[in-house]
């Protein structure tokens, strides 16, 4: 019975929780912009990566290397859409 028992998935569900509840603290607790929104990115990065992992099984196929190269190359490419749209629209240049 214990190895039909999805043990990995509820492990991931209950730390969602817990990140989920840190991230709803920032704003109970009227912390400050800065340790507030470093809570919040780290909270969401970390859930992110947990999604990623436990449910929807990115590193259990044998072709997790191409998997994880997308995720990576998709990651750039939002990460340049962003700071170019702040480049250009912010920050004039």
């Amino acid at each position: 019975m214990s190895k039909l028992f999805p043990r990995k998935q509820v492990m991931g569900f209950i730390f969602s929780l817990i990140l989920t509840a840190v991230a709803l603290a920032v704003y109970f607790f009227n912390m400050s912009f800065v340790v507030g929104m470093t809570i919040l990115l780290v909270t969401a990065f970390v859930q992110a990566a947990v999604q990623l992992v436990v449910f929807m099984h990115a590193g259990e196929t044998s072709d997790k290397g191409s998997i994880y190269t997308n995720i990576y190359y998709g990651f750039a490419i939002a990460l340049c859409t962003i700071f170019g749209t702040l480049l250009i629209l912010i920050w004039d240049m």
